[in-house]
């Protein structure tokens, strides 16, 4: 499913990056990953709505103006809340990855 009003700043070997990514792949959604480090665009984006470059963050543009979104648990409830089915939720009881998180 594609989330065209969706952006996520982030940067490869985050941990908490990674964790919004799973949730990402597990909902099969389809939005725009923006690498802070591989473009420096997307890094003074970031810095300049939010006042530093901590990621992940979900940018969720709306006409009223975009809402920017820290946290990775955060990010990854909201996903679930918007685009997952009733009661779904991060995978639990998988081990891996999820499990570093509680899940």
């Amino acid at each position: 499913m594609r989330a065209d009003d969706l952006s996520l700043y982030l940067y490869d070997g985050c941990p908490f990056c990674e964790r919004v990514r799973a949730a990402v792949v597990d909902l099969e959604l389809q939005l725009e990953e923006r690498n802070i480090f591989q473009d420096r665009a997307h890094m003074d984006d970031l810095i300049a709505a939010r006042g530093r470059r901590t990621v992940p963050v979900l940018r969720i543009a709306k006409p009223d103006g975009d809402e920017w979104m820290p946290e990775s648990a955060d990010i990854v409830r909201y996903l679930y809340e918007r685009f997952g089915e009733p009661g779904q939720g991060p995978p639990r009881g998988r081990g891996g990855f999820w499990s570093l998180f509680g899940g």
